[in-house]
């Protein structure tokens, strides 16, 4: 089985003032991440905006990505839908370029299917032969995937890992008592005490930011110095906080603006925050030394 653990970047997708995706300034970006020190890196889940990317768009990110990645690091490619036909569309399409070690899966989101429709979703896209990480995202899935049907998902042998977004420490828990499934932490506030109760690692937001740092956060939390690791969470937890005062992505993409990483550019509905939210992250941001 595919192992996944550490910092996985869940990427930002650059535009151009024209609304473009910014090929240019991703494949920096992705340059910049792997010599950081990053394990993975998630191209098109939320953070990359797919929602406003067009099909051939959503793969082209994909592919550049894992071009310019070379086998450096873990690519998971962001190939969730919420109707089933549309996630194994672009996941076979990942499977034909070739490259990607495994696929993000959200929880169907809107139709809010049952527990059977959701176990048969994941299951469905998992017998396409690459390797699973399942999204738990109940804020914007609007649906949990229930723990009896994470421990069936478990048994399938291409569900890798879990990546769990609801906000609960006690569900990591939950899941390591029934099964073995590779759970990693959808919220960088949460990675270090998810990790001390087994976690393997993050897919992180603020990596996005601050990928040498979250590396060694994270490696330091698996390797059991959890006085070191406190230290880095308390000295990053501002940055993890305010990442998330307005809708992600909008704020890690201003402090990436603000950092020189990438142009400014959203497609609506998604837009530029407030002058008082730019504020508090520059602020932030000098007070880690990451702008003047």
């Amino acid at each position: 089985m595919l192992e996944l653990k550490g910092t996985i970047t869940a990427m930002v997708t650059p535009f151009g003032k024209d609304g473009s995706v910014d090929y240019g300034a991703l494949r920096a970006f992705v340059d910049w991440q792997v010599e950081s020190g990053v394990e993975g890196l998630v191209p098109v889940g939320t953070s990359g905006e797919s929602p406003t990317l067009d099909h051939a768009e959503h793969l082209k990110v994909i592919e550049e990505t894992i071009s310019r990645a070379a086998g450096r690091l873990r690519i998971i490619a962001g190939t969730g839908a919420n109707s089933t036909a549309e996630a194994l569309a672009l996941t076979k399409a990942v499977i034909d370029m070739g490259g990607a070690d495994a696929t993000l899966q959200v929880t169907p989101y809107y139709n809010k299917p049952n527990a059977e429709g959701i176990y048969r979703h994941f299951a469905t896209i998992a017998d396409l032969g690459l390797p699973v990480v399942l999204y738990n995202v109940p804020g914007r899935s609007g649906r949990e995937i229930p723990l009896d049907v994470v421990v069936r998902l478990a048994a399938h042998p291409q569900v890798a890992a879990i990546k769990e977004a609801a906000g609960s420490v006690d569900r990591v828990s939950a899941i390591l008592d029934r099964c073995s499934l590779t759970v990693l932490s959808g919220d960088d506030s949460l990675a270090l005490p998810m990790i001390s109760v087994g976690a393997a690692g993050v897919i992180s937001v603020a990596s996005n930011v601050i990928p040498r740092e979250m590396s060694h956060f994270i490696r330091t939390a698996l390797s059991g110095d959890m006085a070191a690791a406190r230290a880095d969470h308390a000295r990053y937890y501002r940055l993890f906080h305010d990442l998330f005062i307005d809708t992600n992505p909008i704020m890690v993409k201003e402090a990436l603006v603000m950092m020189g990483r990438i142009g400014p550019g959203f497609r609506l509905p998604l837009c530029e925050t407030t002058e008082d939210n730019r504020a508090q992250m520059h602020r932030t941001l000098a007070a880690l030394g990451l702008v003047g």
